[in-house]
């Protein structure tokens, strides 16, 4: 049995930790109208029950990946799966709108420290030749906790009161606590391997008000008449944070995250290709549920399980991705996925109202499974150009890529869908989209330009991977 194996153990305490954790950032999704019904607010200000986990994890990621070198790494993961329960009991409990978002502010620091520090615990548990394989299990697990929110909270809410969707998500979050009490070995799973042990604390605060405003500003949750405001403050803000933030960590003996890590080429063609593949993936993936909602007439349920075939592709693909990685090195399959995606997009870039349902579905599992095959050995490339010391802050840098990665790409394909149907003459919000005579076609025009994109972005993406070959002797995770 694979149990029998120590890696095999660690790994499972923390896929079970971060699947409960993925999963809880969009379970909620589908329960927003009916919570915002029973507290009788509007949905924009029942947003802030997802913007406020998201707006947590992306600002303490980097901090908790730090801590983790500190405390230790069971402790960092144990702890934060301790917070995350909790959170969701008081989801469970709250009786307003405040200790609904409290308790998802709550469960969003628990879920930093577990993903700050769950890239770095599988990572030092297996073997360099099996580091493939390790990653590709990990973000198997990513995809599946992705697809099962959703589904289960599209089932749930058809026989329980929302409420339950937060028993739910406690469950595997139990088990995974006590597992990784059990389990879990410092000595094993690489703690206490940091060469200072002082706290980057003006690091800290500055990581996180810099995420803040990054994310705030590309994704403001404010009524629309004050964007020009947060842009306004945000982008000069952003930018004076992130000079700000290098040149305290470039300055202090005891970094946050040590950025001379960016001075190797591998390195920095890595986190840039990742950041630029999460772009283009969650551009479409935002665009999906109103293309299949407001135009082909499909609900939530059936939206969530059809995505599900997404989320198989993509356990397919960071599988093979992972071990074939291991057998001939990471490079060429980065570039094949990014390939494959791009031709996959062309596909669906010419979606419409009559396309085949088994086309949308093909398309999708091909989607999911470009997404494995480059994800993967792409953190591969990443951890092996990474010192063992310092895989907390950067398996915790990941994490943030992918998330900045999808703040970004969010961003960039509401906007270009915005502009497509504002300069058609339809000044209305993605919801409306089919409602109006015209709108459906002013936004298939505008799905292709924003599609045009995402394929230039993916293009873009293969150069940048292709420049992340080691220099001979320069692999040292």
């Amino acid at each position: 049995m694979f149990l029998s194996d120590y890696k095999w153990k660690a790994f499972l305490a923390v896929a079970l930790s971060l699947f409960t954790m993925v999963m809880s950032m969009n379970i909620t999704i589908l329960a927003l109208p009916v919570i915002a019904r029973d507290f009788a607010v509007t949905l924009r200000e029942v947003s802030w029950i997802v913007i406020a986990f998201s707006l947590t994890v992306t600002a303490l990621l980097l901090p908790m990946g730090r801590l983790s070198d500190l405390i230790g790494r069971k402790k960092t993961l144990v702890s934060g799966i301790g917070l995350f329960i909790v959170g969701s009991l008081v989801c469970y409990l709250a009786e307003s709108l405040f200790m609904l978002i409290l308790g998802r502010v709550v469960m969003g620091i628990g879920a930093s420290m577990g993903q700050g520090v769950g890239t770095a615990i599988v990572v030092s548990v297996f073997p360099q030749h099996e580091r493939g394989k390790a990653i590709g299990s990990h973000t198997t697990v990513v995809a599946i906790g992705s697809a099962g929110g959703p589904v289960m909270a599209g089932v749930l809410l058809q026989f329980f009161p929302w409420q339950v969707i937060f028993l739910a998500v406690a469950v595997p979050a139990v088990l995974a606590f006590f597992w990784g009490l059990l389990i879990l070995d410092d000595a094993r799973i690489g703690s206490f391997q940091a060469e200072d042990t002082v706290f980057d604390w003006t690091g800290a605060c500055l990581s996180a008000l810099l995420m803040l405003f990054f994310v705030l500003t590309l994704n403001s949750p404010f009524p629309s008449e004050n964007d020009f405001w947060i842009l306004l403050i945000g982008i000069p803000g952003t930018l004076i944070l992130l000079r700000t933030f290098i040149f305290w960590e470039l300055k202090t003996g005891s970094p946050l995250l040590d950025l001379k890590l960016f001075s190797s080429a591998v390195f920095s063609y890595a986190s840039l290709t990742r950041f630029l593949g999460f772009m283009s993936r969650s551009g479409g993936m935002l665009l999906l549920p109103v293309f299949l909602l407001n135009i082909r007439g499909m609900n939530e349920m059936t939206i969530g399980l059809l995505m599900f075939s997404g989320a198989l592709g993509m356990g397919i693909g960071a599988q093979s991705g992972g071990r074939l990685s291991d057998i001939f090195g990471p490079r060429r399959f980065v570039i094949f996925g990014f390939f494959l995606a791009a031709l996959n997009g062309m596909l669906m870039a010419w979606y419409h109202q009559q396309t085949p349902l088994l086309l949308i579905v093909v398309t999708l599992f091909v989607n999911g499974i470009s997404m494995g095959l480059w994800a993967t050995p792409n953190q591969v490339i990443t951890l092996n150009a990474t010192p063992k010391s310092k895989y907390g802050p950067v398996g915790a840098l990941i994490n943030l890529t992918r998330n900045t990665g999808n703040v970004t790409g969010q961003a960039i394909a509401t906007a270009v869908i915005s502009a497509v149907l504002t300069f058609q003459g339809f000044d209305i919000e993605l919801s409306q989209v089919g409602k109006m005579e015209g709108s459906l076609e002013a936004f298939t025009l505008g799905w292709r330009v924003a599609y045009f994109v995402i394929i230039l972005l993916l293009c873009l993406s293969m150069f940048t991977a292709s420049r992340t070959r080691p220099k001979p002797n320069e692999t040292i995770g």
